[in-house]
């Protein structure tokens, strides 16, 4: 989906409103720098600004990671690069490492909604978290995960567990975006108009059912209630504008008057 507003303010470059600390996304031993940039194009997609390199094997900066950010260069701009995991997350009280397999080690193993509900929380308090994410062929070893709290794993088709690292960062960035995002389940854009007032709508089902009445449409009688109520359900369930209301009521009357019409 492409959807950038460059009038928007871009959230990789402010802190949050409410002071509260953004994760840093560390990736370790990244073999190309193209996984790179698509991982800061989905961190930027989700307002995360602070990423870390351990040990990039092609080296630092790349050309290929900043082609493949599609334009999140504040995010491929900003990384920084360290020699081990343990400098990485030096600053960083919690942290988190990311793995699809089973590992031989005794910590809590959470899903990316779980983790990012305790990173803000944690980040609410003033304590800023990491999430490690392993190179593309193997991902973390036992050692790289052994330096972290917690084990995020995403649920996945058992038979076919195998996420790019791209997608492994943006699973985790947009569950932590959507515990602070305002934006409801469920909404209907309405333009400029705004949607029309409950007598707006109760007019033009008037309007509607006594035209209806006039062409004999309710027949028999005896149906006509059954009738009505159907059509109220339909056009109630459509959540019009006020300028669709005018609309409708002026294909009423159109319908309605069209054969008395005069040709201009």
């Amino acid at each position: 989906m492409s959807g950038t507003d460059r009038s928007k303010p871009d959230l990789t470059r402010e802190s949050e409103g409410d002071g509260a600390l953004k994760p840093a996304i560390v990736l370790v031993e990244t073999q190309l720098g193209e996984n790179i940039g698509a991982s800061a194009r989905a961190m930027a997609n989700f307002g995360l600004g602070t990423l870390r390199l351990v040990r990039p094997r092609d080296g630092w900066p790349s050309e290929k990671a900043e082609a493949a950010s599609s334009g999140a260069l504040t995010v491929v701009g900003g990384a920084a690069v360290f020699d081990d995991e343990r400098a990485a997350v030096a600053d960083c009280p919690r942290v988190y490492a990311t793995t699809a397999r089973p590992r031989e080690l005794t910590k809590p193993v959470i899903t990316p909604e779980r983790a990012a509900a305790e990173i803000r929380e944690l980040a609410e308090a003033g304590t800023r978290s990491a999430i490690l994410f392993g190179g593309e062929r193997a991902g973390l070893t036992n050692d790289q995960i052994s330096l972290a709290d917690r084990i995020i794993s995403v649920p996945v088709n058992p038979g076919f567990a195998s996420l790019n690292l791209a997608q492994a960062v943006l699973l985790v960035a947009y569950e932590w975006f959507k515990q602070g995002s305002d934006m409801p389940a469920e909404y209907v854009p309405t333009g400029r108009t705004g949607l029309a007032s409950r007598d707006q709508v109760y007019g033009l089902l008037d309007q509607l059912e006594a035209e209806l009445e006039e062409a004999h449409f309710f027949f028999p009688p005896e149906k006509r209630p059954h009738m009505a109520r159907n059509i109220r359900s339909v056009l109630l369930r459509a959540n019009m504008t006020d300028q669709e209301v005018r609309t409708w009521r002026g294909i009423v009357k159109a319908l309605a008057t069209g054969p008395k019409r005069k040709k201009p």
